[in-house]
C-alpha cells in the first residue's frame, strides 16, 4: 500500500488542491483494500468500484486505487452520497463504505486548533481511526457482475435512431433492439439545427466547488 501522504499529493495534483472529501475517498479505498485483501494501487481489473457521487471523493479513490472510468474499473452512480462499493471481481465479494454519522464531529475533536470546521475535517480525517471515520458493510449486488461490467467487444445498432451501441448496453423493446435513449431512459432532448462553433473571448472565472 502507498503511504497516505503520497496518495493525497497525487489526489491534490489531480484536483488542484486538497480538500476533506479527497481524504475520505483515499482512506475509504485503503480500508477496502485491507478488507478485501487487495494490494493497492492496481494495474489490473481485479477491483471494480461503484462510487455514489462525482467530485472530490472520487479523485481520492482514483489516487489510492488506480481505478478509472476510462479503464472500466470505476463507475459513477450519482446518488449524492460520499459512499462507494468496492468489488473483488474474482471472488465477487463486495463491501460498501460510507463516512460515519460522527465523522465530522470527531474531526473537530481531533483538530482543536483548526481555524474553522473545514480545516478541522482536513486535518482530522487524516489521523482518525478508521472505525471512527467509516461504516463498512458487506453487500450483494442486485445485478450480476457480468451484466455490470458488460461486453467490451459487443456492438449493436439501434433500430430506431440508428446509433451504434457498445458494451452490450442495448435493450429489447417491442421486439426491437434499441439504445437506452430510445427505450425511454434519455437525459436530453434534441432541439434541432446544426450547432455552429462559437469562440468566447471573455469567459468568467469558474468557481471551484468543494
Amino acid at each position: 500500500m502507498q503511504p497516505l501522504e503520497s496518495i493525497l499529493c497525487e489526489s491534490a495534483k489531480r484536483h488542484k488542491h486538497l480538500c476533506p472529501r479527497q481524504i475520505l475517498g483515499a482512506r475509504m479505498a485503503l480500508l477496502a483494500g485491507e478488507v478485501l485483501g487487495l494490494e493497492l494501487p492496481r494495474a489490473d481489473k481485479c477491483l471494480l468500484i461503484i462510487a455514489e457521487t462525482d467530485g472530490c471523493a472520487v479523485d481520492g479513490i482514483i489516487a489510492a486505487t488506480g481505478c478509472t472510468v476510462g479503464g472500466r474499473t470505476l463507475r459513477i452512480l450519482d446518488f449524492g452520497k460520499v459512499a462507494a462499493t468496492f468489488v473483488d471481481t474474482y471472488t465477487e465479494d463486495a463491501i460498501r463504505i460510507i463516512p460515519s454519522d460522527q465523522s465530522r464531529s470527531l474531526a473537530l475533536i481531533q483538530a482543536p486548533n483548526a481555524r474553522n470546521d473545514w480545516e478541522a475535517m482536513l486535518l482530522g480525517y487524516q489521523v482518525m481511526p478508521l472505525e471512527d471515520l467509516f461504516r463498512c458493510q458487506h453487500v450483494g449486488l442486485n445485478r450480476s457482475l457480468a451484466e455490470i461490467i458488460g461486453k467490451p467487444s459487443k456492438r449493436a445498432r439501434c433500430e430506431i435512431c440508428g446509433e451504434e451501441i457498445i458494451n452490450g448496453r442495448e435493450v429489447l423493446r417491442n421486439h426491437l433492439v434499441v439504445c437506452r435513449s430510445c427505450a425511454g431512459e434519455n437525459y436530453y432532448e434534441v432541439l434541432g439545427g446544426v450547432p455552429k462553433p462559437r469562440w468566447r473571448t471573455n469567459l468568467k472565472k469558474q468557481v471551484s466547488v468543494r
